[in-house]
């Protein structure tokens, strides 16, 4: 096992960087304290999906043409930075409606809530390079052949775990209670941030 002991470092990396507060996190509260558990655990695992995505074209070294090819990531991070903000908007705009409560709903919106996850991961194109960053760094010269599928379940686990973590806690009765009274200034300050993240990736 001691051939494995890289993973350490990486898991440790990438735990702390999911766990800074970024446009996922705002959805996942956002969708947790707005709709249900189900679609904000939806939304968990799209953004899992979508690290697990990041991770591949880090491990493939695709992340290089990032770098090397400065306009194609200066158009991805304005695409992604637009998204966002098309995001906020709607954020915005449905911060006066009521709180969904029917099951039968919630059950037309899982697949929804799961793309949407996975488009706002995948809407970030910095982060294909702090996967790379992590992987530079931690990754031995001569890594065991199955390495690769293990950082792409890495990737999947920790983003899922942590934002379904995160919307059990946000879901729960006695937080919803308190969003449903300042429902519109709270969507509207998580409308804020994520317009603020969008238009901060599109000029940085």
């Amino acid at each position: 096992m001691s051939e494995y002991a890289f993973l350490l470092p990486i898991l440790v990396f990438l735990s702390l960087g999911v766990m800074s507060p970024g446009p996922s996190f705002v959805l996942v509260a956002q969708t947790a304290l707005s709709s249900s558990k189900k679609e904000a655990i939806s939304v968990s695992l799209g953004l899992g999906l979508g690290a697990c995505i990041f991770a591949l074209i880090a491990g493939l070294g695709l992340f290089v043409v990032l770098q090397k090819v400065p306009l194609f990531y200066l158009v991805l991070k304005i695409l992604g930075g637009l998204y966002l903000c098309f995001i906020a908007y709607k954020m915005w705009q449905g911060s006066s409606s009521l709180l969904i409560t029917k099951e039968k709903a919630v059950s037309k919106r899982l697949s929804k809530m799961f793309i949407l996850g996975l488009f706002t991961q995948l809407a970030n194109p910095k982060t294909a390079i702090v996967f790379a960053s992590a992987f530079a760094a931690f990754l031995p010269l001569d890594p065991p052949s199955n390495t690769l599928y293990i950082l792409c379940f890495l990737a999947l686990f920790i983003d899922s775990v942590w934002y379904i973590f995160v919307a059990l806690v946000l879901s729960n009765e006695k937080a919803k209670d308190s969003y449903s009274k300042f429902k519109k200034l709270i969507s509207r300050i998580f409308a804020g941030m994520l317009g603020v993240m969008g238009l901060k990736l599109i000029i940085t």
